[in-house]
């Protein structure tokens, strides 16, 4: 019988390896339901390669996960059943569709679309097309995209690149109000620092620190893995 403590996503000691690189030794992590767990580390951390993992595009070679407390061995084709969305890195909409119908892929309810462009603030692009919008615009369609889904379990791959100041400040306001669970891979660490409740640091694929923002600062092995030295 699944507990409180089992429910949401759980992570159990997962190993990956691409030939003779190690890109994951050993992590675990547990991301329990409407809290917003924040996943940071170098660039080659192993941070995609996780989401890419907990999303059925990568097979560990150990480990195991869990969801509600049962087995689970994700498929990308199955996520959106499972309640689970995830944003790319860049913008990966559809250039010969409207926004709005880049939304609807996937929707059995165009009202769900226009309802989530309207709380990405491009309602008003509904009817262009994503080539004619600035990146920024673009960043937000990919956003009310997976919002639109309605997701218990929202996946944030670096959504703050290429964004200014106040586009990062706007994105900060909707991930606390976003009322589900929210995975967030970021490199702006002003942004993870704002709206995570628990980060996890990864260096070279191994795990080398998990706890809230205020421990996550001063932990000396994380400034370590940034900076090249201890602090």
């Amino acid at each position: 019988m699944s507990t409180r403590d089992d429910q949401g996503l759980s992570l159990h000691h997962i190993t990956v390896r691409f030939g003779g690189l190690l890109a994951l030794d050993d992590v675990s992590l547990r991301v329990p339901p409407k809290k917003v767990v924040g996943i940071i580390g170098p660039n080659g951390a192993g941070k995609t390669t996780l989401f890419n993992v907990i999303c059925g595009f990568v097979a560990p070679q150990a480990g195991a996960i869990t969801l509600d407390g049962r087995p689970w061995r994700p498929r990308p084709h199955h996520l959106r059943r499972h309640g689970i969305a995830r944003t790319l890195q860049g913008v990966g909409q559809f250039g010969g569709m409207t926004v709005l119908e880049n939304v609807q892929v996937g929707l059995k309810n165009q009202q769900d679309a226009y309802a989530a462009l309207e709380r990405c603030g491009v309602a008003d692009q509904a009817r262009a097309y994503p080539g004619m919008l600035p990146y920024a615009k673009r960043k937000r369609v990919e956003l009310a995209r997976a919002l639109a889904a309605k997701p218990r379990i929202l996946m944030l791959d670096e959504p703050a690149g290429g964004l200014g100041t106040d586009e990062i400040g706007w994105l900060a306001d909707l991930i606390r109000e976003a009322d589900t669970t929210v995975l967030l891979v970021e490199h702006h660490m002003d942004l993870v620092m704002s709206v995570c409740d628990e980060i996890l640091v990864l260096d070279f694929g191994k795990p080398i620190a998990l706890g809230s923002p205020g421990e996550i600062r001063t932990d000396p092995k994380v400034a370590e893995a940034y900076l090249g030295a201890a602090a």
